[in-house]
């Protein structure tokens, strides 16, 4: 097994890395009625890249697009995307960008990234596991509490919303030609 700090001094691993969106999942989770049920959903429109500098360095992006979520039920995404919640209308982009990256063991991690989600930029801690595959791609998996007010998304009729959101993203990367 590779670890993180192998892949970041490695200069074979220097260069830009691709997003495969086909290939990754960005979902959030959350608990409603009153913590009676978790509703999940997904981002299915993504694009992204990382440039590794080979000399320790990672300075990536994702960009995500807002409209693009899925619960599996039509009339709640309706409502997820109203100016209630992601507004994307407005907002059409949630941004994901690392500026840093400091491994911790083996295969983990902890970037430096900052959030845009509405218009509202919040440095979050991501911690993550990085994990070279057979195929030369890399995944950056990672999972994340996110306070929803952070992020101005509070409509919350009769307190039944969860205050708080289990954000997740499986990640996989292809070095660029």
């Amino acid at each position: 097994m590779t670890t993180v700090e192998t892949l970041l001094s490695d200069p074979d691993t220097a260069g830009v890395w691709n997003l495969v969106p086909e290939r990754s999942s960005f979902t959030f989770k959350i608990r409603n009625f009153w913590g009676l049920l978790a509703v999940k959903g997904e981002f299915t429109e993504v694009s992204g890249d990382a440039q590794v500098t080979g000399k320790g360095a990672v300075f990536g992006r994702i960009d995500i697009k807002a409209a693009s979520l899925r619960t599996g039920i039509s009339k709640r995404d309706e409502h997820l995307r109203s100016a209630d919640f992601f507004d994307v209308e407005r907002f059409p982009d949630i941004s994901v960008v690392v500026t840093a990256v400091e491994p911790t063991s083996g295969n983990g991690a902890d970037l430096r990234a900052t959030f845009t989600v509405k218009g509202i930029t919040e440095p979050l801690p991501l911690p993550v596991q990085i994990t070279g595959l057979g195929d030369g791609s890399v995944r950056v998996s990672a999972k994340i509490q996110v306070d929803r007010s952070t992020f101005n998304l509070n409509w919350n009729r009769v307190g039944m919303i969860a205050q708080k959101a289990t954000a997740a993203a499986d990640a996989v990367f292809v070095r660029a030609e």
